[in-house]
Formats: structure tokens, C-alpha cells, sequence
């Protein structure tokens, strides 16, 4: 029995210059989406390790200003001017079984524009508390919501706790306060 070879038959197809800079140009593009996609990654990453992204409680009742607590947050510049920091502040209480809770009525603040993020910001709001009478204090803690934002899309966002031991610019009462929590009641 005789054996036959066979060998594909190779296609031809004529190939321009234009076909080959489309190719290149594709390539390419996806290359620079990749490069664009990982540099983005690595921002995100130094925004959200940064030691100047926190939030703290930095008044906490005190005599002057009593069922008041004001949280204050701090966020890192991206160094680029055309994209904006935006931070949203809310109260959270401490309920059975050591589970931090939103307080349910007017304790957020919405978004707030702190500026260009061309350097660190920092914002903060305060929210003046009615406790009920006769019951113990309550344990609050506050939580900042952070956005880095360009053309209205939101490039970077993250939320934090509040922790002590920041520096407030403005606000604390008593001046330097920072706490991760305070009790009210």
C-alpha cells in the first residue's frame, strides 16, 4: 500500500500597508490600554495606603458644644488639578454583638466637594445629637466615604472608620482631639 503525503495548502492573501498599520495601530492600542489600566491600579493603590487617607472623630460632646459629634476626614492629592476629591461623613452606632450600625435619620451628610486634587484635603462635618432620656450613652463612631473624581466618573473611592490619633487643621474641640469613637447620652 503506497503512502501519500499530504501538505496543507498555504492561503495567500495580498497584504497593503494599511492592513499592517491597522494591525500595529491595534496592538498598539491595546498596549497603551494595558499600560493605562495598570498605572491606574498602581494609583489606586498608593491613594488608598496612603497615610494622609483617614478619618476621626474630633469633637466629642464637649462643654462647650455637649451632643455634638464632628468627624473629620483627610485624603490624599492624585497631583493632578483637573480631578476633584469629594468625602461623605456619616454616624454609625455600636449595636448587640459588637456591630457597628448606620444611625438611620439625618446622620449623613450627603457629598461634599473638598477641592482640586492637585494636594492632600481634608473635610469634616459635625452632627448635634438628641439622645433619649434616661437610656445609657450610646457609642458612636463615624465613617468617611472618599471619591477622586474627573468628567463626572468616579476614578477611585473608598471608606474608612474613624481612628484616633490624626491631626484635624481645624475643628477639633477640644484643639489636637482625635478618637475612633465617642459615647453620647
Amino acid at each position: 500500500m503506497a503512502s501519500a503525503i499530504v501538505r496543507p495548502m498555504a492561503l495567500h492573501k495580498p497584504v497593503t500597508l494599511a492592513g499592517v498599520l491597522a494591525v500595529a495601530a491595534t496592538v498598539a492600542g491595546l498596549a497603551l490600554a494595558s499600560v493605562s489600566a495598570a498605572a491606574a491600579t498602581v494609583r489606586a493603590h498608593a491613594l488608598l495606603h496612603s497615610r494622609e487617607l483617614w478619618a476621626t472623630i474630633d469633637v466629642c460632646s464637649p462643654q462647650d458644644q455637649p451632643d455634638v459629634v464632628g468627624i473629620r476626614g483627610s485624603m490624599p492629592g492624585t497631583g493632578n488639578a483637573h480631578e476633584h476629591m469629594y468625602m461623605s461623613f456619616r454616624l454609625q452606632y455600636l449595636a448587640t454583638g459588637n456591630r457597628w450600625l448606620d444611625v438611620s435619620s439625618g446622620a449623613s451628610s450627603g457629598w461634599v466637594a473638598v477641592g482640586a486634587a492637585g494636594s492632600t484635603r481634608q473635610g469634616g462635618t459635625s452632627f448635634d445629637l438628641k439622645p433619649a432620656e434616661g437610656k445609657p450613652p450610646v457609642t458612636l463612631r463615624g465613617v468617611v466615604d472618599f471619591q477622586w473624581r474627573a468628567a463626572g466618573k468616579v476614578l477611585v473611592s473608598s471608606a474608612e472608620p474613624t481612628t484616633a490619633g490624626h491631626k484635624a487643621l481645624v475643628g477639633a474641640d477640644p484643639a489636637g482631639f482625635s478618637a475612633a469613637s465617642c459615647a453620647v447620652g
